[in-house]
């Protein structure tokens, strides 16, 4: 079983995942959002790699059972119901709804990766059920970072350490890659305080200074959610475990 970790989006072809297991981490926020808006009971997210696109499908949907969502620099796209901050996906907004969601960075990874054989959504919340199912699936695994403007970014890649980590508890024979092997060692330096490393990170300041301060200590939670969104036919539902 081989794990290895791509740092960004960048410069990789949607058919090279063709095929693959793959696990997309975006930290601050969409798949800390994702995986909250589906454990408060939304129906499923439909994530789309651009705004215009978002408008279109919403047209063809049912208005009531639809949401839009989604954001561009951290602020809500205007006339979206909703923007990215997991906060904002209430069970009492979410419950039974299909939410189309697009982001900067982390929407955009997941329809890179849409031709994956198995495509998971991690984060600091469902962390510990991310590993347990990789672990019962014994596979190679992809882990794609969302990355920031298809550049790296720290919080995404001590996410992919802390759940390579994770695994390693109860696989020992794993095969790593340089990048995987970096993300634990980055894991070892940064991932003690999470709430902490996401302040200090690029984005993590960004969101600061626009007043999210809610959203990161959220998104630093680790393990408070025991569900896996799985993509699959276009749409992110919680994976049915038996």
């Amino acid at each position: 079983m081989k794990i290895n970790v791509l740092l960004t989006p960048s410069n990789l072809d949607e058919l090279s995942f063709s095929g693959k297991t793959t696990v997309i981490i975006d930290v601050l926020r969409a798949t800390s959002t994702i995986v909250s808006a589906l454990n408060n009971g939304a129906k499923e997210i439909i994530p789309v790699a651009s705004v215009e696109f978002a408008v279109k499908v919403s047209g063809g949907m049912f208005g009531g059972l639809t949401l839009l969502g989604g954001e561009r620099n951290t602020k809500k796209i205007e006339g979206f119901a909703l923007g990215n901050s997991p906060l904002e996906y209430s069970s009492r907004l979410v419950k039974g709804k299909s939410i189309i969601l697009f982001t900067t960075n982390g929407t955009k990874a997941v329809v890179k990766a849409k031709f994956s054989k198995n495509l998971y959504i991690c984060s600091f919340l469902n962390l510990s059920a991310m590993a347990d199912h990789i672990n019962s699936m014994d596979t190679d695994i992809e882990i794609l970072c969302a990355g920031r403007n298809n550049s790296f970014s720290l919080e995404d890649t001590v996410c992919a350490g802390k759940l390579i980590s994770e695994i390693l508890k109860n696989k020992k024979d794993l095969e790593l890659s340089d990048t995987a092997q970096a993300s634990i060692a980055l894991n070892k330096s940064f991932g003690k305080n999470l709430f902490k490393m996401l302040c200090e990170t690029e984005h993590g300041k960004l969101l600061l200074e626009n007043g999210f301060e809610e959203d990161i200590k959220f998104c630093s939670k680790l393990n408070t959610i025991h569900a896996i969104p799985c993509f699959s036919g276009n749409v992110v539902k919680l994976l049915v475990r038996e």
